[in-house]
C-alpha cells in the first residue's frame, strides 16, 4: 500500500519547482545517501527501530521529549547504498529503519523501548498494518552491548501478556543507510498520508515524558505586555509576523542558542542555522522536535504549517520543505522578535551551560 502513495509523492516532487514561504529561495538537491551511525550530539544516544512502515515510526518518536533527532533508513542489509525501490523488493535483507538518537539524561532507553512496543504487534512476522514483507519486521537494532539487558528485560516483560512468540528481533547494528529525502519526516510533510499508527498513540508518545514543572513556564497575559516589547507580543500572541530583512538576528551568525523569547526554553542553536535568503532566520532543525508544535495554517489563502513553542505557545513561524536537501530538506523560517540569542560566551552565566556541546561543528 505504502508503494503506491511513495509514487506519488515522487511524481509531485518531481514538479514542484517552488514552495510558499514567507519569501524565499528553496534548494532541491537530493540527499546523497550516508551511512549515519554516528550521534547527532555528543552526548546523545543512538537506538535504531524497525516497526513496520518507518514513516509512522518516525512521527511517533519525534514526539518524545528526550528525543533529539530521529531519521527514516534502511538496516541490516546485504547491499551497499540501497534504493527504496532495492528494499521494497523484500530480497535486500534491509528493514525499514528509523534511528533515534536521544538525551539520556532526559529520557532512558526503558521508556523509549516501552514506547516502542506499544507501536507494533510483537507476535506478527514480516507484517505491521497493510505492509508485508521482509521489509517491514520489528526489531530493535544496537550499537552499544550495554542496551542488550533493558531491551530483553522489557521484551521477556512483554511476553508474559502473549501467548503468541515474540518475533521482534535484537541484534547488533551491522549496517545503515538513510533514505531518500522524500521520506524523511514523510507524516510533516503530508499530514493526511498513510500511516500504520493511531493518531491516540501519537499523543500518548507526546504525554509519555512530560517535562519538569519548574524550569519553564508560560506567563499570564498581563506579564507578557509588561516583559515584551509591542512587536515581540504581537509576533508571539497575535501571529503577526516582522519585516522581512528588517529583523534583529537576520544576519546573526555567531556560535549561540535561541530561545523562546516568552519563557526562556532553548530551541534552536547555530549550528543549524543556515542562510536561506528569505530575510528571517532560518534553521534545519529545532533542538528537539518535542519542544515545538506544528499546525495547519489557512491564513491568507495560503496552506502553511505554522510552528509554534510547545511550552510558551508562542507563535514563532512556519516550516517548509524547501531547506538544504543535505541537512534534511526543512527550513524553519522563524521571526527574531519570538526569539532571545544568547552568544556562546554567555550561555554559562545565564544558566545555559548544558547546551554548550550542542556547538560542537557537524
Amino acid at each position: 500500500m505504502k508503494q503506491a502513495f511513495v509514487l506519488l509523492a515522487v511524481a509531485i516532487g518531481l514538479f514542484l519547482v517552488s514552495k510558499i514561504g514567507f519569501s524565499q529561495k528553496g534548494t532541491s538537491s537530493k540527499t546523497t545517501k550516508q551511512r549515519t551511525m554516528d550521534n547527532s550530539h555528543n552526548k546523545d544516544q543512538v537506538i535504531y527501530f524497525a516497526g513496520g512502515c518507518f514513516w509512522g515510526t518516525e512521527h511517533f518518536f519525534k514526539q518524545v521529549r528526550g528525543v533529539t533527532a530521529t531519521e527514516v533508513g534502511y538496516a541490516n542489509g546485504n547491499l551497499q547504498d540501497p534504493t527504496y525501490q532495492q528494499v521494497s523488493t523484500g530480497k535486500t535483507g534491509f528493514a525499514e529503519t528509523v534511528k533515534v538518537s536521544y538525551d539520556p539524561t532526559v529520557i532512558d532507553l526503558k521508556l523509549l523501548v516501552d514506547l516502542f512496543l506499544k507501536t507494533i504487534d510483537p507476535t506478527s512476522l514480516n507484517k505491521q498494518g497493510n505492509d508485508i514483507g521482509t521489509q517491514y519486521r520489528t526489531g530493535i537494532f544496537y550499537t552499544n552491548a550495554d542496551d542488550v539487558p533493558i531491551i530483553k528485560e522489557r521484551l521477556a516483560a512483554l511476553a508474559n501478556q502473549y501467548s503468541a512468540k515474540i518475533v521482534v528481533e535484537v541484534e547488533p547494528l551491522q549496517n545503515y543507510y538513510d533514505a531518500e529525502a522524500y521520506h524523511q519526516k514523510y507524516l510533516d510533510k503530508n499530514p493526511g498520508g498513510y500511516c500504520h499508527i493511531g493518531p491516540d498513540l501519537f499523543e500518548l508518545a507526546r504525554k509519555a515524558n512530560p517535562a519538569p514543572t519548574t524550569e519553564y513556564k508560560k506567563a499570564d497575559q498581563e506579564t507578557l505586555k509588561k516583559k515584551l516589547t509591542p512587536l515581540q507580543y504581537n509576533v508571539t500572541q497575535n501571529n503577526a509576523t516582522e519585516r522581512a530583512f528588517d529583523n534583529e538576528y537576520n544576519d546573526e551568525f555567531r556560535d549561540g542558542i535561541y530561545v523562546d523569547i516568552t519563557t526562556g526554553e532553548p530551541l534552536f542553536v547555530s549550528t543549524d542555522k543556515f542562510e536561506s535568503g528569505c530575510g528571517w532566520p532560518s534553521f534545519s532543525k529545532p533542538i528537539s522536535d518535542s519542544l515545538i508544535q506544528e499546525l495547519s495554517d489557512n491564513s491568507y489563502g495560503m496552506r502553511r504549517t505554522e510552528v509554534r513553542s510547545k511550552t510558551g505557545d508562542a507563535h514563532l513561524g512556519h516550516v517548509f520543505n524547501d531547506g538544504p536537501a543535505d541537512k534534511g530538506g526543512l527550513r524553519y523560517c522563524i521571526n527574531s522578535a519570538s526569539l532571545r540569542f544568547i552568544p556562546k560566551e554567555k550561555m554559562k552565566e545565564e544558566g545555559y551551560e548544558k547546551y554548550l556541546s550542542l556547538l560542537a561543528k557537524k
